[in-house]
């Protein structure tokens, strides 16, 4: 084992080359083309076995990897924000297959307006779509979590695709110091795949379903699938444990910081939870009682876990990097399901939108957040969603309209 400075990305592209890919379907897109550069470059100079093959699309992207998975290869593919829009429709598709492959996923802000900077609109949007999906907060388990979906799709219980979650910039460009395992101990890990029905060959072609089902076998599928992923979090367990055993790291579906004797509890995703452990490390230090969870898991929804860690405490604040229209922070909406009928479930689920297009959350925002519950708390009532902005910030939006209405008024005068 050896240690190293790589990027998100690059530790992506290392996990897929510690599996031992057989084949990489690809289509470049800001800020994940650095994962399928780095593999491709690779293969060119023979370092890496298997095969990559640049798509026209991400939809034939995804639809080349669940066929190359169904006729029993291990696959491999990276996209981003409208890239893993484009291929949305395939998403449903391969995963209804039951065919397993892994897809990073560099998450990135969704347009209408353009960004290129992270927030996990992208990845929510997929949360539906029959993938599992594990999401980073390091380079260190964007590498660790791409040789462990593995274990997790190929599973027989599961037999699902997974999506391991990164975010763009903040993790994707960043470089941090990561354990790199020798390839023998990593192949023994992750182990040969084991394609069993999923066989078909371009040389002997067979039909093995109908096109079209009515609702009843229909259904009867679709919620097979559910079942499926819903085997996931027994499965996902075993592989941690032996993930710690073979490695020494610890990667629970739910990470608990400082929770222990929290009256008080942050819940976020993804990189920016690290800016939370920071937050909580300066309130501790200032006196509160105030610990964070973190899911790496958003599909299956690790809701025991949550649930068991969450009870009897006094607020909790759930801060979404994403906002589904008309409804709010799909993690908030999501936690209060699973907490909905439990009687030591917390009094006080806040909600808070926070990090959209990369946005920054300072320290003294997180101390805001932790203020706004102790007043939940004394006033028996939660708080509206409230997203995080400040003053100065919406000075300079005014600003920015007022300029625009003074040039939409001069071009006016023109024609």
């Amino acid at each position: 084992m050896s240690r190293i400075l790589l990027t998100g990305n690059a530790a992506a592209a290392w996990g897929a080359r510690l599996a031992g890919v057989d084949y990489v379907p690809a289509f470049p897109i800001t800020p994940q083309t650095e994962i399928i550069e780095t593999l491709a470059g690779w293969i060119d100079s023979g370092e890496m076995d298997g095969r990559l093959v640049t798509l026209e699309s991400e939809h034939s992207m995804i639809t080349a990897a669940g066929s190359a998975a169904a006729t029993g290869v291990r696959v491999f593919s990276a996209t981003s924000s409208q890239g893993l829009l484009y291929g949305m429709e395939m998403l449903y598709t391969v995963a209804g297959w039951r065919a397993p492959f892994v897809l990073v996923n560099v998450s990135r802000g969704l347009a209408s307006p353009i960004t290129l900077e992270s927030d996990h609109n992208d990845i929510m949007a997929a949360r539906d779509c029959g993938f599992l999906q594990i999401h980073c907060a390091t380079c260190q388990e964007v590498l660790d979590s791409t040789l462990m979906a593995y274990r997790l799709a190929e599973d027989s219980r599961v037999r699902l695709p997974v999506i391991v979650n990164l975010d763009g910039f903040y993790l994707s460009f960043t470089r941090e110091p990561v354990e790199l395992p020798a390839a023998k101990t990593a192949a023994a890990f992750v182990g040969d795949f084991d394609p069993q029905n999923t066989r078909f060959r371009a040389s002997a072609p067979e039909s093995q379903a109908v096109a079209v089902l009515g609702g009843s076998p229909y259904s009867y599928f679709r919620y097979e699938t559910h079942l499926a992923a819903l085997n996931g979090i027994t499965v996902y367990d075993e592989i941690s444990a032996g993930f710690r055993e073979a490695f020494g790291r610890d990667h629970p579906a739910v990470e608990a910081y400082r929770a222990e004797d929290a009256e008080y509890l942050f819940v976020m995703l993804g990189s920016f939870a690290t800016k939370a452990r920071e937050a909580v490390d300066r309130l501790r230090d200032a006196g509160w009682a105030i610990g964070l969870l973190r899911p790496r898991l958003l599909r299956p929804f690790p809701e025991d876990a949550l649930r068991r860690l969450l009870a009897d405490r006094r607020a909790v604040a759930v801060i979404d990097q994403n906002l589904s229209m008309g409804m709010g922070g799909v993690l908030h909406c999501e936690l209060l399901a699973a907490l909905y009928g439990h009687a030591d479930a917390p009094p006080v689920v806040a909600s808070f939108i926070a990090g959209l297009g990369g946005r920054d959350i300072s320290a003294e925002e997180f101390y805001e957040i932790a203020q706004t519950l102790r007043r939940a708390v004394d006033d028996g009532r939660t708080p509206p969603p409230r997203l995080l902005y400040t003053k100065d910030e919406l000075r300079e939006i005014r600003k920015l309209q007022a300029v625009a209405h003074v040039e939409r008024e001069v071009l006016n005068e023109r024609h």
